[in-house]
């Protein structure tokens, strides 16, 4: 195909499907190493852009304004992004979203080439290649094979966030204040997830910060800034907390721990993508579920016919055992069972 000088990604959210995009954005941006890239997503997850080394301008969609009583503020909000969108003189846009303001927004850049995953038939016509989204595949191999079937050639997948030099410098200044330090390996927990059937009850997380606490490891629980009420019960039992620092703080966290556990979410997503020994606790490893990327065996399941909650907590820190064990974590031998 010919090359596209100036290139827009279209994901609005959330911060896991935004993350699903990033070896598709390595794609691109080997296919077209001149290109000017932009990546249109919801200013709530805009930070995250910053990681994305390909990207070079990130345009930033304010839903916040789009609220009855704001009604010029949206209308003042739209038409600067459309004139942004217009004055961008995209030559390609792909949507990876495929909802209908994500399609609509593809065809208001008037690129004369606009790709697009298509989850209705009705949507198809705001791209010039529409594409069936087939949900049978890990989120992150669709958007690959979106690229594909519109004649881009695949390129080696890299599944690799940059961490910024910011980020890792908060979360180091996180640690020293509450005295993690590095002569003990910290477990970092996501306990809360976006749906409450996908969470692991918090009861049983305190019981596995309490099990790898009383065998020496740091424990550190994280989350956005809606779980720090939800987390009260963690910071009374003495655990460090940090529910709603900024995002790429949790991520320089993160990197910093010697495993992440939690359940089905954005932040293990996160962790994954920066390279971290990840353990998620997930209904399903079925082709389409959103296991950890490339790393099915990071996923920890239910019994057959049961839930997330169902997990017992002696097969979690079992799980966590040989998870810290492969990172070369040394685990005595009775670490397993009771103290």
């Amino acid at each position: 195909m010919e090359p596209a000088s100036r290139i827009l990604l279209l994901r609005l959210k959330s911060i896991g499907d935004i993350l699903f995009t990033l070896p598709a954005v390595h794609s691109v941006r080997d296919n077209f190493p001149e290109a000017h890239l932009a990546f249109l997503v919801s200013q709530e997850h805009a930070p995250l852009l910053s990681g994305f080394a390909g990207v070079d301008e990130v345009i930033a969609l304010d839903r916040a304004l789009y609220q009855p009583r704001r009604i010029t503020a949206a209308c003042t909000h739209t038409l600067a992004l459309l004139r942004r969108l217009r004055g961008g003189r995209f030559t390609l846009a792909i949507d990876f979203q495929g909802y209908g303001e994500t399609a609509l927004l593809t065809w208001l850049t008037r690129a004369p080439e606009r790709w697009g995953a298509v989850y209705r038939a009705g949507r198809a016509w705001a791209y010039t290649r529409p594409v069936r989204r087939d949900d049978r595949q890990h989120p992150a191999d669709w958007n690959l094979a979106l690229l594909e079937r519109c004649g881009l050639p695949r390129t080696p997948v890299r599944n690799a966030l940059r961490l910024p030099e910011g980020a890792a410098r908060a979360a180091a200044e996180f640690f020293a204040a509450r005295q993690l330090t590095a002569r003990k390996p910290t477990l970092f927990i996501q306990p809360f997830t976006s749906a409450g059937h996908k969470n692991w009850p918090l009861e049983k997380w305190l019981a596995l910060a309490a099990h790898w606490q009383a065998r020496g490891l740091h424990v550190l629980f994280g989350g956005g800034p809606a779980d720090r009420a939800a987390l009260e019960p963690a910071v009374r039992a003495g655990f460090a907390v940090s529910a709603g620092v900024p995002l790429l703080t949790t991520a320089g966290l993160m990197n910093e721990c010697a495993l992440v556990v939690g359940g089905d979410t954005g932040l293990l997503h996160l962790a994954v993508a920066l390279g971290r020994r990840a353990l998620m606790l997930i209904h399903s490893i079925s082709p389409g579920s959103s296991f950890p990327y490339r790393r099915r065996e990071w996923a920890l399941t239910p019994p057959p016919g049961q839930l997330v909650p169902s997990i017992s907590v002696e097969t979690v820190i079992g799980a966590t055992a040989r998870a810290l064990v492969e990172e070369g974590v040394p685990i005595a031998p009775h670490a397993i069972g009771p103290p």
